[in-house]
């Protein structure tokens, strides 16, 4: 089983939903409400995907006890250099439970809120189409 980064880096997304705890709860840098479960935290990493250009991650830092990790990114959207961090808490059967993204400069967020807002639809009918909300 690859790392997160690995699976991220390769665009291993099978991988990286396999790594989420079913009650994962994402936290977005755009968006207010956390979004709850596997199903909607995986479509929204499967789009982020398509929306980030020349992505890198380019620094990470793990806890001494491992259930905390972050990654430092840096990529464009919109022609626009933004720099962020996964955040991610791993439960203690090792799946992600919690994963908070951060991202800066500001114009750099909005330009992701932009270009995921015009997603969210495809978004929400990918996680109701996955095994867990049949």
């Amino acid at each position: 089983m690859p790392t997160f980064r690995e699976a991220i880096e390769t665009r291993d997304l099978d991988a990286v939903e396999a790594m989420l705890a079913d009650e994962v709860v994402f936290r977005s840098p755009v968006a207010f409400k956390p979004y709850a479960g596997k199903a909607i935290t995986s479509a929204i990493l499967r789009a982020v995907v398509e929306v980030f250009e020349d992505f890198r991650y380019v620094r990470e830092i793990r806890d001494d006890g491992g259930a905390d990790h972050a990654l430092v990114f840096e990529a464009k959207v919109d022609g626009l250099q933004l720099t962020g961090c996964d955040f991610l808490h791993y439960d203690a059967a090792g799946k992600i439970d919690d994963f908070m993204v951060m991202v800066r400069p500001l114009k750099g967020a909005q330009a992701l809120a932009e270009r995921m807002g015009e997603r969210f639809e495809a978004i929400q009918a990918a996680a109701a189409k996955t095994p867990e909300n049949r």
